[in-house]
């Protein structure tokens, strides 16, 4: 009988110390998060959406190879995941529903045109995801809500900063514009260097537009109007197709003035398309590979070891954007959005196009530099300081 008590006891002692603990927790030493890109990888844009996209993912590898950053403890890359746009905004918003809703990104680097940004924007800030966009120049971009950033300048400076060029370098006095109507960024740039251009004391003699470059081939209407009212300069706000399907048909009516434009002229395919006709344009940038600075010179020698040809602005500035909001979520060290977006406003970020502060309205305070195309290559000109 005491053998069997003593035997009940110790089966009842075993299964209370079995109740009582439980499993001990193995909590992860490692973890992977996505970022997101929204980029115009086809489309009449697409060299933009490459460059900005091999920017991105370069900055990412970077960031992974140096160890990435430490939330709560656990060490945490990235997995960068990039959304085709097609330049399109009703696609951009699907990509961005989808990066954040199926994904679950961190972040969203992008879009390239403003108008795909401000489809984006409003689908970011809903969620409570930070975007930053590389190139969308738009002012009203980042108006959209307090987790919306970008790494260029807005089109107010880039328009005063070509039409302070056209005015004081090339002492012109007359100029014409001639803009895609239906785009955020090609119309904004216009109006900003007609205003800037005309406070100076010039005078735009013909102020023209057109719809949907993508689909537009024929400009011959708009340039027989300004051909007719005779200006110094014709300033080129759109992206480098239109800009030299425009300067092509241009020179072949005779109207030869000096022309020039904003950062949609970055492109290898202005040249490829424009051929002659593109000479000896001018256009302001965000970033010349040109600069001789040790940081820059070190960028292109990685980006060209590692794509094959010298990056693009667009590059840089993706490049910088995807820097700017890595360099954030490791201060922060949370993947919570609201951290993330508060480390970004108080950056100090030191990238390629410069050292970045944000201002109130979460815009880079930062210089442009001027462009030209010269036997058939970008040529860097000058810098011009905000």
């Amino acid at each position: 009988m005491r053998r069997l008590l003593a035997i009940i006891l110790v089966c009842a002692l075993i299964a209370g110390v079995g109740v009582g603990c439980k499993k001990a927790e193995v909590l992860p030493t490692e973890q992977v998060v996505n970022l997101g890109g929204i980029y115009p990888m086809t489309g009449g844009s697409a060299t933009f959406g490459t460059s900005s996209m091999q920017g991105t993912a370069m900055a990412v590898e970077e960031f992974n190879a140096a160890g990435g950053a430490m939330v709560d403890g656990v060490k945490t890359t990235i997995n960068y995941v990039n959304e085709d746009d097609a330049g399109s905004p009703e696609v951009g918003a699907s990509a961005a529903q989808k990066l954040i809703n199926q994904d679950k990104v961190i972040g969203i680097i992008g879009a390239v045109m403003s108008k795909v940004t401000l489809a984006v924007a409003p689908i970011a800030q809903s969620a409570g995801v930070p975007e930053i966009s590389p190139t969308s120049t738009n002012e009203k971009v980042t108006l959209v809500g307090d987790y919306i950033f970008r790494a260029c300048f807005i089109d107010p400076f880039q328009g005063k900063v070509m039409a302070n060029y056209a005015w004081n370098t090339l002492k012109v006095k007359t100029a014409a514009c001639l803009f895609d109507n239906g785009n955020d960024y090609p119309k904004g740039l216009a109006e900003n260097f007609k205003a800037s251009f005309e406070s100076l004391g010039g005078k735009v003699v013909a102020y023209e537009a057109f719809t949907d470059e993508d689909k537009t081939v024929d400009f011959k209407a708009q340039l027989t109007k300004i051909k007719a009212a005779k200006p110094e300069f014709l300033y080129l706000s759109g992206y480098y197709g239109s800009t030299a399907l425009i300067l092509k048909q241009a020179r072949a009516m005779g109207l030869n003035v000096p022309a020039g434009g904003g950062d949609g002229w970055d492109s290898p395919d202005l040249v490829k398309i424009g051929g002659a006709a593109v000479e000896g344009g001018v256009f302001s940038n965000h970033f010349s590979k040109d600069d001789l600075s040790p940081k820059v010179q070190a960028f292109v020698a990685a980006y060209t070891a590692k794509y094959g040809a010298a990056p693009d602005a667009l590059a840089a500035l993706a490049y910088d954007a995807a820097g700017l909001f890595l360099d954030a979520f490791k201060t922060a060290g949370s993947i919570k959005g609201s951290d993330i977006r508060d480390a970004m406003k108080n950056t100090t970020f030191s990238g390629i196009g410069g050292a970045y502060k944000f201002d109130a309205n979460r815009n880079p305070i930062k210089a442009a530099v001027i462009l030209q195309i010269k036997n058939g290559q970008q040529t860097f000109l000058t810098t011009v300081n905000p």
